[in-house]
């Protein structure tokens, strides 16, 4: 079940860098974040009522909130043309979340794909806060961002995952690779778009 809710919210940033890139009408994005917003809602919380109640179980549901919150704000700031200041302030709290999410996933459970995603998704919220509050223009930058986290952080982990070879050792390897360099793309791009609006 929780692999289907990755592979939603993979469509939903999927969606979301095509509106950030002036390809899609954002009234119409903000309808699928809403549906999903919910399902990442109504499924943790289903998940934790069934859970053991360990607080790692609980730990690791509760992390499917944040996006769910997110696609919700998402859904109705969108949708109703508001001036994105409260998402703003929410999605950099979601970025302190996402970090201590990814020190958690190294010192804890020593898993460094998941620190990586962990490290990338809190660079998305920052960005989103950017977006919201300085309100630099940056859209078409945090666009190509979602649509890269949407493939290498949710869908393709989550299609891997539902077919079962996402936990062995060859393609955790190769994952590990495929972040760093997008990491890498993410910091030198990001370097290039700074200094063009410095220019």
């Amino acid at each position: 079940m929780a692999n289907v809710g990755l592979l939603l919210s993979g469509a939903v940033l999927f969606l979301n860098s095509l509106m950030l890139r002036g390809k899609a009408e954002a009234k119409s994005v903000a309808i699928f974040n809403f549906f999903v917003g919910i399902l990442q809602i109504i499924i943790p919380l289903y998940l934790i009522m069934v859970s053991d109640q360990n607080h790692w179980t609980i730990y690791n549901h509760t992390a499917t909130f944040l996006f769910g919150l997110t696609f919700l704000y998402v859904s109705f700031t969108f949708y109703k043309g508001m001036d994105g200041s409260g998402l703003g302030w929410f999605c950099a709290w979601g970025t302190m979340i996402a970090i201590f999410y990814a020190f958690v996933s190294a010192i804890h459970f020593h898993n460094y794909v998941l620190t990586l995603t962990w490290i990338m998704w809190a660079f998305l919220w920052y960005l989103f806060y950017v977006l919201n509050i300085p309100k630099k223009p940056v859209a078409d930058y945090v666009g190509k961002v979602t649509l890269i986290q949407s493939l290498v952080t949710l869908t393709f982990p989550a299609l891997l995952s539902l077919i079962g070879i996402w936990e062995e050792a060859m393609i955790q390897r190769i994952w590990l690779v495929v972040l760093s360099v997008f990491i890498l793309y993410f910091v030198k791009t990001g370097l290039e778009v700074r200094s063009k609006q410095q220019d």
